[in-house]
């Protein structure tokens, strides 16, 4: 997204490792022309300073942060809101998905924040980085849409739910009808599980597969269906439709929450971390990214520790897929 693109949905779907590394290595050399092509010029910087950095709306701290889609109206309502705190705010709006942890792994960047942990995650295996995020933003939430049900608790038993049958959203979306109380995934489920984790012996409703854009077009003919938010307008839907969405408070969907990374070394960076504040404690900022997202942003304040050891856990996963 911008945050809604990540976001959860953000990156929509996961790429295999080894297309990864190929794309990050295009991405190293397109942002190596990026910043030839801008002279060289290397901006102030909040890294290094010291922790009893004294922030002063008079004499403002640079950071330069990196995004993906800046052009809704809230980046301009948080820069000035960081101006306010004694942050002078540039961001740097990069293309696509790649192209932006390669730039802050090269000190282009101070942070950046487009992604949710799973993204980070196999970022760094895929290149042997340490990344890591310094603090929470928003879930986007994937949705269970029916039109035959106004409730998940209507759906009776035996009947059939449709998920995407992408490696990450199908992993999303059994999570989603497992926290809706609809299906017991194997060993609790995680972002792998397939519908081959189902435990059909205590789920409510028989789970299928079917192409993420085609989930929404199967709704007539089975019970519900979990539809990305990539299709649910040109569906005809709304997001006010889902009778089920990730649990913001529920462990798992943790993994899907969007984030401002930096590099290790300033993850305890006090100009940094006070960014990360302005934007989870303005109200106008919470606004507008959730105007940007249709309503659907789930706003969350997860501890910096709690979001590293969650990347951690999912690294490990990744590593053990391999």
């Amino acid at each position: 997204m911008s945050d809604q693109t990540p976001l959860i949905e953000a990156p929509k779907s996961r790429l295999p490792l080894l297309a990864t590394i190929g794309v990050v290595v295009l991405a190293l050399i397109g942002v190596a022309i990026f910043f030839i092509a801008r002279g060289g010029d290397d901006a102030p910087r909040a890294t290094g300073k010291d922790a009893s950095t004294e922030l002063s709306a008079d004499d403002p701290v640079k950071v330069v942060l990196g995004t993906v889609g800046a052009s809704d109206p809230y980046w301009e309502t948080f820069k000035q809101s960081a101006k306010d705190a004694g942050i002078e705010l540039e961001i740097k709006d990069f293309a696509s998905y790649p192209l932006p942890n390669p730039a802050l792994a090269a000190d282009e960047l101070d942070a950046n924040q487009f992604q949710h942990i799973v993204y980070l995650a196999e970022y760094n295996v895929a290149n042997d980085d340490d990344l890591v995020p310094l603090g929470s933003t928003a879930i986007y939430p994937l949705g269970l849409y029916s039109q035959e049900y106004d409730d998940v608790a209507d759906i009776p038993d035996g009947e059939t739910v449709i998920v995407p049958d992408d490696d990450s959203n199908q992993a999303r979306g059994l999570l989603v009808l497992q926290s809706a109380g609809l299906i017991e995934l194997k060993d609790g489920g995680s972002i792998f599980s397939t519908v081959a984790d189902v435990d059909t012996a205590t789920s409510r409703v028989k789970v299928k597969a079917l192409q993420a854009d085609l989930t929404a077009t199967s709704l007539p003919d089975v019970a519900a269906a979990i539809v990305n938010n990539d299709f649910v307008e040109d569906a005809g839907l709304t997001f006010a439709d889902a009778i089920a969405v990730d649990d913001p408070s529920d462990p798992k969907a943790i993994p899907y929450v969007n984030i401002f990374a930096v590099r290790a070394e300033d993850k305890d960076n006090a100009v940094l971390t006070r960014l990360v504040e302005v934007y989870q404690q303005t109200q106008a900022v919470l606004d507008g990214v959730d105007e940007a997202s249709g309503d659907t942003a789930e706003f969350v304040t997860i501890s910096q520790a709690d979001l590293e050891a969650s990347l951690r856990d999912v690294e490990a996963q990744i590593r053990d897929q391999k």
